[in-house]
């Protein structure tokens, strides 16, 4: 269900984000990176996006404590729209890092696979317990 929420949303932010910022390539200074350099230089950009998902799921006037796995779902994509900022910028680092349309491919494929599991548990680690 997930899925198809979220790739309707990759329409809309590619369409509404595209090329807002144009894509700099440096092939020559990229390639020269291991690959395991090249996560490093990607982990800061997921962790602001996933941030930035947190944050927008937790303010939303619909999130409560026990909430079901579709209700967190639909509230994730709402969150990722939010975040369109960081997560373009995701995207397009990865894009950079890895060739040209891999950003997209990443974050409809692994970053989405564990992105609700991670909400889930940056959101309790920062819900005190009662």
């Amino acid at each position: 269900m997930i899925l198809k929420s979220v790739f309707g949303l990759s329409l809309v932010l590619n369409v509404s984000l595209n090329s807002q910022t144009p894509l700099k390539t440096d092939p020559a200074g990229w390639q020269q990176l291991s690959a395991p350099q090249r996560q490093a230089a990607l982990m800061p950009l997921v962790q602001r996006a996933t941030d930035c998902i947190v944050r927008q799921f937790m303010a939303d006037p619909r999130y409560t404590t026990d909430m079901r796995t579709h209700e967190v779902n639909d509230l994730i994509v709402d969150s990722i729209a939010a975040c369109g900022r960081p997560v373009r910028a995701m995207i397009d680092t990865h894009d950079r890092l890895f060739g040209y349309g891999s950003g997209e491919a990443f974050l409809l494929g692994p970053y989405l696979d564990v992105l609700p599991s991670a909400v889930v548990k940056q959101v309790k680690m920062k819900v005190p317990t009662r």
